[in-house]
């Protein structure tokens, strides 16, 4: 089970009881025996079927919206094909409001993720961190492990690790720690381990140190971009209200205010993933030949990371089967 744990000392006093390392290690070869008839389980969420074809995507963001924002597009396109899709905050969001806080604000953020994925037709966990205290601790490389190994990913997404919000920088941290781990058998054995690595990738961001972004591929939205635009547009705290750096003023009360304060958030959007294009130009050249910002208006990138496997073209398209 995924929330298995195993404990890291035994409390017997008298030194005959305690159990010995090799009893230790056999009872975990044991447990490794029979993993493969053991089955990883996601607490509300249905685990795709074994070999049935289809990709396992898997994507963390810091928050229940940071997923939707860097590959909302990308995800709708996978889930149409009938692939599988599972986005994970590593927080539950609960200080992103300049209003409301805790509890509250984490079962509304928790509600307004839940009708993007359903608009996405993509499933996803939030997981229960404090916003704004996420550290990279043991526990939480066992849970991102976990999770990646419970889904048998094919292809792992997160943000690199130079991000301005701490949150952002140790998810990312998390993903790059998680990237061997998920091989190693004796590390979480209670969820048996890959057999082979995943593809590890990042989002694109504007960051320009140590180094910017340089996507590997570049995947034209425009199929799915009111898709897109419509997952974004429920979750009203973070967009609509503008977070923890929105006002009153943003949102009126009145229906007609609250109209055109969604027009805004939609046209906003909409010109932000025009930008990747422009932005990305020459990349998405290489995937789209002849392909100008009046053929291909909205896209997200994507970039390789120095871990995991590591796919060349015909491997990536594989992966990103929206080419032919």
């Amino acid at each position: 089970m995924l929330a298995a744990t195993f404990p890291r000392s035994f409390p017997m006093k008298h030194p005959s009881l305690r159990p010995r390392p090799s009893a230790i290690i056999a009872f975990l070869a044991l447990l490794l025996t029979f993993a493969p008839a053991l089955r990883a389980t996601i607490p509300g969420i249905t685990i795709p079927p074994a070999n049935d074809g289809k990709l396992r995507i898997i994507a963390f963001g810091a928050h229940p919206d940071d997923c939707e924002l860097q590959l909302g597009g990308t995800a709708a396109r996978w889930a149409a094909a009938g692939h599988h899709v599972l986005l994970v905050s590593v927080t539950n969001g609960d200080i992103g409001h300049w209003r409301e806080a805790g509890g509250p604000l984490a079962l509304r953020r928790k509600v307004e993720v839940v009708a993007a994925h359903r608009i996405l037709g993509i499933q996803g966990v939030v997981l229960d961190n404090h916003d704004g205290e996420l550290e990279p601790t043991l526990e939480n490389r066992r849970t991102l492990t976990r999770l990646i190994r419970a889904w048998n990913a094919d292809l792992v997404l997160g943000p690199r690790t130079n991000d301005y919000h701490p949150d952002h920088r140790y998810t990312g941290v998390l993903v790059q720690d998680a990237a061997f781990m998920v091989t190693v058998p004796f590390f979480c054995p209670d969820v048996p381990a890959m057999k082979k690595n995943p593809v590890f990738m990042y989002y694109t961001d504007r960051f320009l140190k140590p180094a910017p972004s340089r996507p590997d591929i570049v995947i034209s939205i425009d199929p799915v971009i009111e898709k897109k635009l419509n997952a974004l547009a429920v979750m009203v705290s973070q967009f609509a209200e503008g977070g923890a750096n929105g006002s009153a003023a943003l949102y009126p009360a009145d229906a007609a205010g609250q109209r055109e304060r969604q027009r805004q958030v939609r046209e906003n959007f909409s010109r932000r993933y025009q930008a990747i294009t422009l932005r990305f130009s020459k990349e998405l050249a290489a995937w789209y030949p002849g392909a100008t910002a009046a053929t291909v208006k909205h896209a997200e990138a994507f970039e390789l990371c120095e871990y995991g496997s590591q796919p060349d073209r015909a491997a990536l398209k594989r992966l990103f089967p929206f080419f032919d």
